[in-house]
């Protein structure tokens, strides 16, 4: 009897073996970071929407800012997924840095129609000593790395320089089409950015 009802009060754990509320939690509070912002989102909302109690919630996140940067690291997981996708569709290297640049293209149309999560983040977060913006840095360095290995392998010239300017198309690509309308941004952004990497111009 005592074995069932201490069965009974484990917590729920997900497929993956994660625990299914703190998953839950934090999918609940990355829809409503990036959709709403961050300081306006207050643990009582998360914990109401999310199902769980406080308690749950500490047990878990010992502070909001810890579960801001779980959300920011998710964020970080799904971009390198993106990029290995990327990487395990073509052994052309020239190819890759394309599939990389429409990579980056489908994921303002799809999933960041309100700029960049990072950047919101670090306007929320000014110092650049807490563990939100060392997320972000950290986030940052990755994508940029990448890009200078990808256009290394691609046989660029200059690849760290090509690698920053693609950088910064991509932020502002993300802003753009938060205020602008990916649609009227798109063309744009993806020209530019073939052109940063020294690739022939998109086929129309």
């Amino acid at each position: 009897m005592a074995t069932g009802s201490t069965a009974s009060r484990a917590p729920r754990k997900t497929a993956e073996g994660g625990s299914e509320a703190r998953e839950r939690l934090l999918r609940t509070a990355s829809e409503l970071f990036y959709a709403e912002g961050i300081h306006v989102v207050g643990v009582d909302r998360i914990v109401a929407a999310a199902g769980v109690t406080r308690a749950t919630f500490y047990r878990h996140f010992p502070s909001k800012e810890h579960l801001v940067e779980a959300y920011l690291g998710v964020e970080d997981a799904n971009l390198r997924a993106a990029l290995d996708g990327a990487q395990g569709a073509t052994d052309d290297p020239v190819e890759l840095v394309g599939l990389i640049i429409q990579g980056i293209a489908e994921d303002v149309a799809r999933h960041h129609t309100r700029g960049c999560p990072f950047i919101n983040a670090a306007a929320e977060y000014p110092d650049a000593d807490s563990g939100v913006r060392r997320a972000v840095d950290q986030h940052r360095a990755w994508f940029r790395g990448a890009l200078e290995d990808a256009l290394t392998a691609a046989g660029a010239d200059d690849a760290v320089t090509r690698a920053g300017q693609l950088v910064l198309l991509r932020d502002a690509a993300l802003v753009g089409g938060y205020l602008d309308g990916w649609d009227n941004v798109r063309v744009a952004f993806v020209s530019a950015a073939r052109q940063a990497a020294g690739l022939e111009p998109e086929a129309s």
